[in-house]
């Protein structure tokens, strides 16, 4: 993912202004695909008559604008090595970031997850994220969790939208959650988060001395459920099918300068997970996951109803904005289609010993084109645990901004 504003090449953060993620398609089951078609028509109004006809301008990068989309970026090995699936695995600490849920049917009554990510280090050495998480039941039906996340952007040179140099910063974000979850029966649970979001990028008078830039400060909350289903078979085998559905960053916008104009979207998400874990024997297990993913934001276009050199897009409201993203790309039902990100991981467990992963994460080439495979390993003796990812980009490029990414994980439970 390359970051908003940030010049990959020049190392530069352009100053606030148009945030673009680049936030890759496998073949998905087709009961996910429909589960989504169907909320997407759900949701979809009637959008406006768009200035770019996708017809005319089939291949054009388009991909959608948010601003903190580290709020996107995986933090833990386990979930990095399986495609960046995580919506419907067995729950752990971790759980607290992809599906709060989750930690109602925790088997330990207590977690603790600590995770560091080098960012970018094929282009920088500086960039990283880091993040501690941690849960607790209450009971047999109730949990608790809380979250933190760090993100450094390192040393970086700012520049004005003419190029000219505003010096050297050191920008960073943070994220901190906590939240609840509950089981509503054997199979059902959900769970509701809150998060405080903090983002200085800048600081310092605009150009031209109109404003001046500010930390972006903004709220949000995920709506999560989770159902989950055992079948017993001959001796130790049984199978256990997981399913998750989250709404995530759906919350106020963010601003970084004074000018109460300039706001933007977070980066909300609606994400369907499937996974199904068969036990072997009693030593050995195999999972298969499946995430699809949509951003909650609007599609950037080149409207401008009211004349004031600021696309119509921007300036929508939240609720409009994120129910209404389901049906305002400018090329219709296709490019809504194109907006889908999928993650699939395959992962094999001796005991609670050992754990093998690999994984594919695919988003279409007009929307941010990151396909990438992704492999790595779990370590576990009594209570403490060591989980490492690699990422891998497809193609092999070795100048990929995110080849070689590692992640690495400590982690405990009792």
């Amino acid at each position: 993912m390359m970051y908003p504003g940030y010049n990959q090449e020049k190392r530069e953060l352009l100053l606030p202004g148009e945030f673009t993620s680049a936030t890759p398609v496998l073949p998905a089951y087709r009961w996910l695909l429909a589960g989504l078609l169907a909320l997407s028509l759900l949701f979809a109004g009637q959008r406006a008559n768009a200035q770019l006809h996708y017809g005319g301008t089939d291949g054009r990068t388009n991909a959608v604008n948010t601003a903190v989309p580290f709020l996107r970026i995986t933090p833990d090995a386990r979930r990095a090595a399986l495609g960046d699936a995580g919506i419907a695995l067995s729950p752990d600490a971790n759980a607290v970031f992809f599906n709060l849920s989750q930690i109602s049917f925790a088997a330990a009554e207590k977690g603790v997850s600590a995770s560091f990510t080098p960012w970018l280090r094929s282009m920088a050495s500086d960039v990283y994220l880091g993040d501690i998480s941690a849960y607790r039941k209450l009971d047999e039906n109730q949990a608790v969790g809380v979250g933190f996340r760090y993100f450094n952007l390192g040393s970086v040179q700012l520049a004005d939208f003419q190029g000219n140099d505003q010096g050297n910063v050191r920008p960073g974000e943070f994220a901190l959650d906590a939240g609840y979850a509950r089981k509503l029966s054997e199979h059902w649970s959900m769970g509701v988060a809150f998060r405080y979001i903090h983002s200085k990028l800048a600081s310092g008078a605009k150009a031209g001395g109109i404003g001046a830039y500010k930390a972006g400060n903004a709220f949000a909350g995920d709506l999560s459920a989770t159902y989950t289903s055992v079948k017993e078979y001959a001796g130790d085998q049984k199978g256990t099918w997981r399913f998750g559905a989250v709404l995530s960053n759906i919350g106020t916008k963010i601003s970084y300068s004074t000018d109460s104009q300039d706001k933007y979207f977070l980066p909300a998400n609606l994400g369907l997970g499937g996974g199904y874990t068969y036990q072997l024997d009693g030593k050995n297990a195999l999972t298969l996951t499946l995430d699809i993913n949509k951003l909650m934001v609007p599609t950037p276009d080149t409207v401008d109803g009211n004349k004031d050199g600021v696309p119509d897009f921007r300036q929508k409201g939240i609720l409009s904005g994120t129910f209404g993203s389901f049906g305002d790309a400018p090329g219709g039902m296709k490019e809504e289609l194109h907006e889908l990100m999928y993650s699939t991981g395959l992962e094999y467990t001796y005991g609670d010993l050992l754990a093998l992963r690999a994984g594919y994460y695919n988003e279409h080439k007009t929307k941010g084109s990151r396909k990438y495979l992704t492999a790595g390993f779990g370590l576990k003796y009594k209570i403490a645990g060591l989980d490492f990812s690699y990422l891998i980009p497809a193609g092999g490029d070795p100048l990929h901004p995110l080849a070689n990414t590692l992640r690495i994980t400590l982690s405990a439970t009792w």
